[in-house]
């Protein structure tokens, strides 16, 4: 397993432009397709929370009154509360999107790779990979949430915020990538999640 710990915020990147493709499988059906859709639900839920987070971050860094959807989140308008608050929805990101990916690692990504199907296989390594980064984003972001819940100042408050839009970005792609390379194969081979 790679460490990517003392990699550079700026260096950590899933590398788009190395993502193999998966051709289309010649078994899979439109129901198979329709069941592979499902992981893109999934992810739809992963995202609108991450919206929600990027939305309370900008508020914070704008030093804005939050507005009423956002009032729950944000107790009050007092700077030192909401980077309190900032911390700890950060690191419950963290947790809910790691349990994600090992749930992929563990059951979903070696079921496919067992399939035989060299193009698959490619396709599962490279989301590994990209797991790697998004898993050392995640550590860094955990880490960082708890600094800046513990010592909310405007400098670990400016760290966490250019962790999580790093993260943010990359899970947004991987996420695209993952949903069209393996709709088929979610579908055909693992029978929908």
């Amino acid at each position: 397993m790679q460490n990517l710990a003392q990699t550079p915020l700026n260096d950590l990147d899933i590398n788009e432009t190395e993502r193999p493709t998966m051709p289309r499988l010649e078994n899979a059906t439109d129901i198979d397709r329709r069941k592979g859709r499902h992981l893109a639900a999934i992810h739809r839920h992963y995202l609108s929370e991450m919206k929600q987070i990027a939305a309370v971050l900008e508020r914070i860094k704008a030093n804005d009154e939050p507005s009423d959807a956002l009032r729950d989140i944000i107790l009050h308008s007092d700077m030192r509360k909401n980077f309190e608050v900032a911390g700890t929805i950060c690191g419950h990101q963290c947790r809910v999107l790691k349990m994600h990916h090992d749930i992929e690692e563990h059951s979903m990504f070696p079921t496919l790779a067992a399939q035989g199907h060299a193009p698959l296989t490619k396709v599962v390594e490279k989301l590994r990979a990209e797991h790697l980064v998004i898993h050392e984003l995640l550590n860094r972001l955990g880490a960082i949430s708890g600094i800046l819940a513990n010592n909310p100042s405007a400098t670990n408050f400016e760290n966490a915020y250019a962790v999580f839009f790093k993260l943010r970005s990359s899970v947004v792609s991987h996420f695209s990538y993952e949903e069209t390379e393996l709709e088929e194969a979610i579908g055909l081979y693992l029978d929908g999640i």
